[in-house]
């Protein structure tokens, strides 16, 4: 009896991830795709924001953050290369952890104390690209179709 009640709710559960994977997709994927926008148009603020924060090469580095977040925000959209794009992501949002949220990371790492690094924005988007990294881009997705996971009914 319990290992038939599991099996049906394992089944639901299978049923709703895919619809959840292009939930995380599409939400995160926009934001990330119009944050990128909004850097790659007003690079003149970006690279002066990336020089208070000393960062090495600002222009350059505001073109190719802008760059990652809006390629990479709109590949996890479309669920295109999504295990591929989640990778410079995360080291794009893992320096961004790095240079503009250097309090968090001192508060986690003297106090032990995540409640800031919790609250930081970069780390919903952190989560978001781990979650499609690890799972996939669900069925509903262009990788679904163009790997040919949909003959063997897998997830790409």
């Amino acid at each position: 009896m319990i290992k038939f009640l599991y099996s049906q709710v394992a089944v639901v559960g299978n049923f709703v991830s895919s619809f959840f994977l292009l939930i995380i997709r599409l939400y995160w994927g926009y934001q990330l795709a119009m944050t990128g926008l909004g850097k790659l148009t007003h690079l003149t603020k970006v690279t002066a924001y990336f020089q208070s924060l000393d960062i090495p090469m600002p222009h350059l580095n505001a073109i190719l953050a802008g760059s990652v977040e809006f390629l990479g925000g709109i590949l996890l959209v479309l669920g295109l290369f999504s295990r591929i794009a989640a990778i410079p992501l995360f080291v794009l949002l893992c320096v961004a952890y790095a240079t503009a949220s250097k309090a968090a990371l001192t508060e986690f790492t003297t106090k032990l104390d995540p409640s800031l690094i919790f609250s930081d924005t970069a780390f919903l988007f952190i989560y978001a690209v781990i979650v499609v990294f690890c799972f996939g881009p669900g069925k509903i997705s262009l990788d679904y179709w163009l790997t040919d996971a949909h003959k063997t009914k897998t997830m790409p």
